[in-house]
């Protein structure tokens, strides 16, 4: 079990993470604790290309999702503040971490997420666009006390506007009805130093759920950036941790797995590498001893 004061330094880096946040053959693979140790998990091509447009790109999050998705052959469109920070992410970037991400299906816009015009820029770039995934965050004090809502609200809007249904949003364990979820020294701080962080969230949250998308709230445990393990488990008790390239293969799944096949839209699912019921999909055989933890 993670001590506490193990898990309160994953999580609190986790919530500047949210600056900047497959097809149904694409999903990671899961797989037992021994494979686990023993090799990374495979990753299959999706049938089908797709385009998907990622705002908070230069996130620790959401670089992991622009990197997967390009990994995966699909186009990628991305907004940030900062697009010189789009890089290689540490996880599933091996050797390559930290270098430059360049790639001839990679867009960076540079934008203010609480800018319709910019956002509006995501959806006017001349690509179709299949599914959406928003990691935003940062500080308060960098950001506004209502960054999350605003540019979460301005998003669904263009979705609206440009008919794309699918939408994944990172949050974090504790926000919303989640919040027995997080251990209790969490609910300290969550109470106390990041109380403006999660009445933002809270918000945010509440504007997802009232969008009328096909949407999935995203709440991982306590986030590491560790190589992506393949174990994905949906829980219901106190969340463990989980690498943010297993968060950010979740996000794929949520918005280019066919709708009637992922079982979480419309719901806020808690995500984590320990315990909990395991989200895999076209497992391997040697994944499929191994499925709970």
């Amino acid at each position: 079990m993670i001590r506490s004061l193990d898990l309160l330094f994953l999580l609190v880096p986790s919530i500047s993470a949210f600056t900047s946040i497959t097809s149904s053959s694409g999903c990671r693979r899961g797989l037992s604790s021994l494979a686990q140790q023993q090799e990374q998990p495979q990753r299959s091509s999706t049938s089908l290309e797709a385009t998907v447009a990622v705002f908070g790109a230069s996130g620790l999050t959401a670089q992991e999702c622009v990197y997967q998705a390009l990994q995966d052959g699909h186009d990628v469109i991305g907004l940030t503040r900062n697009p010189s920070n789009v890089v290689i992410p540490q996880g599933s970037g091996g050797s390559q971490a930290g270098q430059p991400l360049i790639n001839d299906k990679l867009k960076v816009i540079a934008g203010d997420v609480t800018k319709q015009s910019d956002v509006d820029k995501v959806f006017n770039s001349g690509s179709k666009i299949d599914g959406v995934i928003v990691a935003l965050g940062g500080k308060t004090s960098d950001v506004g006390d209502t960054m999350l809502r605003e540019g979460t609200a301005n998003i669904v809007k263009a979705m609206k506007d440009s008919n794309v249904k699918r939408l994944a949003v990172v949050t974090s364990i504790g926000a919303g009805d989640s919040e027995s979820q997080a251990p209790f020294f969490f609910k300290v701080l969550m109470w106390t130093a990041m109380k403006k962080i999660f009445v933002d969230k809270n918000a945010q949250e509440d504007v997802v759920r009232k969008s009328g998308l096909e949407y999935c709230i995203v709440r991982p445990g306590g986030l590491t950036v560790e190589p992506p393990t393949g174990v994905i488990n949906v829980i219901k008790g106190e969340a463990g941790s989980i690498a943010r390239a297993d968060v950010a293969q979740f996000c794929l799944d949520a918005v280019l797995v066919p709708s009637a096949e992922f079982p979480y839209i419309g719901q806020a699912p808690c995500i984590s590498s320990v315990g909990g019921t395991s989200w895999v999909k076209d497992r391997s055989a040697k994944a499929r001893g191994g499925v709970e933890n």
